[in-house]
């Protein structure tokens, strides 16, 4: 058998630096073995024996075959690899017989002979031919079959005598390689349209190899040989097999290595993304059924999540804002939450402080990390100026996924699948992932509002989630141990030492929206509310120093969840709240879209409403949506019924009534304008025909509105 080694003296050539080189003279220093060189001009070279062979500058020239790593033959293993069980016990009982002729004995070895070894037909001292004849009268082949087997047994052992059908490379299928490339160039052309069928990609194909190469150039399949083809093509491509959506996510993959970020500590990357819940929820501000969004930011090393945001309808860049707030400043817990669910203040662990219990208020929601490196999709909420202007003040850098991508942020990906699986499905109102998993009746079911549901998904996040045991959060050094989100933070902490805190109380500030207004002697007016503070004084008089979008405007930070007040920095860059003028009226945050919604409210009920009465009549109408029991909840949504099944027309004794001064002349005007009773309207076929059972007779109506 030819060896892999190759002999090495005067008279070895190598190939250096492109050219043919002989070895002439080696001597041996103490510095190490070297040898002197002469290339074909008659040039002496003297180089370290090492060097000459490790180096990449260099390549020896063998005086005779054997394996090389570039020649086409497949290594052992490959080759075996390839063998089901019954074709690998074949090839050992194969290679025994040739052992046996060779050798006398099974195993190969005297040392190894079995009880009737060696065999008189195979004795050493027999001819080879006289060997060879007794083997293949002996399993019923021809001498050349024994001759074969024992040149391939020879030359690469076990691995030569596997059938060479069924370790070749070469597809079984015979059809001409310009056909089968025209096969794929055609299914490639229909990766973003519709599911073809395979027969319009062959007769497609058949057609494009005439048009380019002629009649009877290239050899056309059978339709079987054709559609074999495919099914071979579809591993290269896919089209048939798989969704649409999918064999296009497959063709976009990159051509270059895939790379992955590979966290290291806390904070390192933080992922955030928005998903549409399975869930109805009810807004109370409004009290109609929304569809929930649901926005987290998650710290990507500990799986822990930083900040929540549970949104009506869509996701703005406000929102996503907040979230990322959360990471810098967390809600405080409820006072009710178990114990291990409370962070202390910043998220630093309970194992490095001293006396968690001195530590002041009920602690932390979530843990508090300021994050270096986000990791968004292409959502417009996402690659927003607002978001990418905080965070470029901020520091901190973003790292968008590739577009249509969600393995690039699959820890988050996971979580939303690990809340409907988990939290959702168990909850009143779940409709499912998609339109064959609905139920019946989902809006049928009792509901949460949507207050109610994030309180819940965040207390599932911190009293479970946080908690148990992820299957994807070990250490290198310990790969059977599985840590909560908790722990893993721990854990982090003690591996990097440190994380990043809030250097700054105000910067919550750089998280709101910027609107650019002038100051006026009354105040800032924003979408018809006027605010006015200590603040703004005598900056009316005064030229803005910015050159902003609006002429001789400032900024003013507004959070549209609490349009109660804004924020402004004045020239000595200290902060000041003011407040709107009817907030008092309000008595609470009020977002915009509800202010939004009570103006049209108002402008239906009111010949000239104001955003006092608006606010007054929408926190009567919010009031009488807040009941806990059934019967007021299904009160709520008769309530939330702005018009009845069938329009009326009014007539002329209507109207003229109810115009202003025909009240006033009959004594029914009220002395002040103030918020009117909302009017109970039949709904012709109502599901909630009971609430007179559960509710009582119709007096109860005036009873629920005295607490008003």
């Amino acid at each position: 058998m030819s060896g892999a080694g190759t002999r090495l003296g005067v008279g070895t050539r190598f190939r250096y630096d492109g050219e043919t080189v002989e070895v002439v003279e080696m001597a041996a220093t103490s510095a190490g073995n070297e040898v002197v060189l002469k290339d074909g001009r008659g040039s002496i070279l003297r180089l370290s024996l090492a060097q000459l062979l490790f180096s990449d500058r260099a390549v020896i020239i063998p005086d005779k075959a054997g394996p090389s790593a570039d020649d086409d033959k497949e290594i052992a293993s490959v080759i075996l690899g390839q063998l089901d069980a019954k074709e690998r016990a074949k090839v050992l009982e194969r290679a025994e017989h040739v052992r046996e002729v060779l050798t006398g004995y099974r195993s190969g070895s005297s040392d190894l002979a079995r009880d009737d070894e060696p065999r008189p037909d195979y004795v050493p001292e027999r001819p080879w031919e006289a060997r060879y004849t007794a083997k293949a009268n002996e399993l019923g082949v021809s001498l050349r079959s024994v001759k074969q087997w024992v040149a391939d047994f020879r030359r690469d052992g076990e691995a030569g005598l596997a059938s060479k059908s069924r370790v070749s490379g070469n597809s079984k299928i015979s059809v001409d390689d310009r056909w089968a490339e025209i096969a794929l160039e055609v299914m490639v052309e229909h990766t973003g349209e519709s599911k073809p069928s395979r027969t319009m990609v062959i007769d497609r194909t058949r057609a494009r190899v005439i048009a380019r190469f002629g009649p009877d150039v290239v050899p056309q399949p059978s339709r079987a040989t054709a559609f074999r083809l495919l099914v071979e093509l579809e591993n290269r491509h896919p089209l048939f097999r798989l969704s649409t959506k999918r064999n296009r996510d497959i063709a976009d993959r990159p051509d270059g290595v895939y790379g992955k970020l590979r966290p290291t500590r806390p904070g390192e990357y933080l992922l955030m993304d928005s998903t549409r819940l399975d869930v109805f929820a009810f807004d109370p501000l409004t009290l109609r059924w929304v569809q929930a969004e649901l926005s987290v930011g998650m710290d990507w090393y500990t799986r822990c999540i930083t900040g929540i945001r549970l949104t009506p309808v869509s996701t703005k860049a406000v929102d996503v804002s907040a979230v990322l707030y959360q990471s810098f400043r967390p809600r405080p817990a409820a006072r009710d939450w178990p114990r291990h669910a409370v962070w202390p203040e910043h998220g630093i662990p309970r194992t490095v402080m001293v006396d968690v219990d001195a530590a002041e208020g009920p602690g932390l929601a979530t843990p508090a990390v300021v994050p270096e490196t986000l990791v968004v999709d292409h959502g417009k909420v996402y690659v927003s100026e607002h978001l990418t202007s905080v965070c470029r003040r901020m520091g901190i850098s973003i790292q968008p996924a590739r577009l249509r991508t969600g393995r690039d942020k699959g820890p988050v990906e996971r979580f939303f699948r690990t809340v409907r699986e988990d939290l959702l499905q168990a909850l009143p109102g779940y409709k499912g992932p998609d339109i064959h998993s609905r139920g019946e009746n989902p809006e049928g079911d009792a509901f949460f509002y949507l207050d109610e549901l994030e309180a819940i998904i965040r207390e599932w996040v911190a009293t479970v989630y946080h908690c148990r045991p992820h299957s994807s959060l070990v250490d290198p050094g310990l790969p059977g141990l599985r840590m909560s989100p908790a722990k893993m933070f721990e854990h982090g902490m003690a591996r990097a030492g440190y994380i990043e805190v809030p250097r700054d109380p105000y910067l919550a500030y750089e998280f709101l929206e910027t609107k650019w207004r002038t100051i006026q002697h009354y105040g800032v007016e924003i979408d018809r509310r006027r605010y006015s503070g200590p603040g703004l004084k005598d900056l009316s008089k005064v030229r803005s120093p910015y050159d902003g979008p609006v002429d001789n405007g400032w900024p003013f930070q507004v959070d549209p969840d609490d349009i109660t007040r804004i924020y402004f920095r004045d020239q000595e860059r200290h902060w000041h709240p003011l407040t709107w003028e009817y907030a008092p009226s309000a008595h609470m945050p009020l977002s915009e879209e509800a202010l939004v919604f009570a103006r049209k409210l108002a402008a239906s009920k009111y010949q000239y409403p104001d955003d006092r009465i608006a606010v007054a009549d929408l926190l009567e109408r919010w009031n009488l949506g807040l009941g806990t029991t059934l019967a007021e909840r299904r009160m709520a949504l008769r309530l939330s019924r702005e018009q009845t099944a069938i329009e009326l027309p009014e007539s002329e004794t209507e109207v003229v009534v109810s115009l202003p001064s025909v009240r006033k002349a009959l004594g029914t005007e009220p002395d002040a304008p103030g918020p009117e009773q909302p009017q109970l309207v039949e709904g012709g076929d109502d599901d909630e025909a009971d609430v007179d059972d559960l509710a009582g007779e119709d007096d109860f109506y005036a009873e629920a509105l005295e607490d008003v």
